[in-house]
């Protein structure tokens, strides 16, 4: 099965940080995704000028394709960006690891998400869309989707209702199964109703943290989160950091997987991404469950270790090894 994603494309610029003292004072939300301005950005820009950065290709859905290419598959990607120097970056990232982009240029900036790692691994996002937040329903077409089995969706886009409907009526149109990750708690919490809806009717594999599946379904029991979303779609998945994974069919048993043991826990950036990457490649090779919970968990153990989103040759060579010896 081919797999293809759709999301906001972005460039990351990451900092690494020693205290939450700089999040207070430019007012991001702690360990949280806020959409900011272009006047905002620029007072980030400006406060943030001596701390050391690094920048990477960015997006949930850009990472998890890039993870997948990276274990040999052929994975396409949808966005907008701009026709600027972080267009060119980003496509040129996700084209050197083998992922076949479909993007749309526009006029405006491509988006940026700030990303800041404090002491633990966690990270706090302050993101300008740009290009991305432009994407619209007429940008989706069905063809986009023609030679691809399953779509895999960012839950950001979930707040451009008519956008994230077109694309999911024209990827089933098509054929295609839908994964959905819920990419975000404060997201979701603003419009829970319309996630029931789309994922009622629409989406075959929901993945959620456990802050985010708190948000959708209300309860703080992770097994009665993973039973309400596996009523509504066909595969469930709640992931739980350091206490590992489940999922769930509907109607079957809940399958478990633990955490990999890291020592260090640098960054959990992209984490998320890359334990979606594992499990849909895990899935579409025909891998039971467990199989598939324990392909994602080898990678977001990877992915932790590392600031950003990007490892190592040696570190996916090690992947490769394990996922296809266990």
């Amino acid at each position: 099965m081919k797999i293809i994603g759709i999301g906001n494309a972005l460039v990351d610029i990451l900092y690494r940080l020693q205290d939450e003292h700089l999040l207070s004072e430019i007012h991001l939300k702690r360990d949280a995704m806020t959409l900011i301005n272009e006047r905002w950005e620029l007072e980030i820009e400006n406060l943030t000028r001596d701390i050391d950065k690094s920048m990477a290709s960015g997006g949930s859905i850009g990472n998890t394709m890039v993870a997948l290419a990276r274990l040999g598959r052929e994975p396409g990607f949808i966005g907008r960006v701009g026709n600027d120097s972080m267009g060119e970056f980003f496509e040129g990232k996700l084209r050197d690891a083998g992922v076949r982009t479909q993007l749309i240029r526009g006029s405006e900036m491509t988006g940026v998400a700030h990303t800041f790692i404090t002491p633990g691994g966690n990270r706090t996002f302050g993101t300008m869309l740009g290009a991305a937040y432009y994407l619209g329903a007429g940008d989706i077409s069905e063809e986009m989707f023609a030679g691809y089995d399953l779509l895999h969706i960012e839950g950001y886009l979930a707040q451009d209702h008519d956008l994230i409907e077109t694309i999911c009526m024209k990827a089933k149109s098509a054929g295609l199964f839908l994964s959905l990750d819920l990419s975000s708690f404060n997201v979701v919490s603003k419009d829970r109703i319309y996630f029931h809806h789309l994922i009622s009717d629409y989406i075959d594999i929901v993945f959620a943290n456990e802050g985010e599946a708190r948000a959708f379904t209300g309860s703080f029991d992770p097994h009665e989160q993973l039973r309400h979303i596996a009523h509504l779609c066909n595969i469930a998945v709640v992931k739980l950091g350091e206490h590992g994974s489940m999922a769930m069919i509907e109607g079957g048993r809940i399958y478990q997987c633990h955490a990999e043991h890291v020592e260090d826990v640098v960054d959990t950036t992209a984490a998320g991404d890359y334990f979606a990457a594992g499990f849909l490649h895990a899935l579409t090779r025909g891998h039971r469950l467990e199989k598939c919970l324990q392909t994602g968990t080898i990678l977001a153990s990877e992915a932790v270790q590392v600031v950003g989103s990007e490892l190592s040759p040696a570190a996916w060579n090690r992947i490769k090894s394990f996922i296809y010896c266990r």
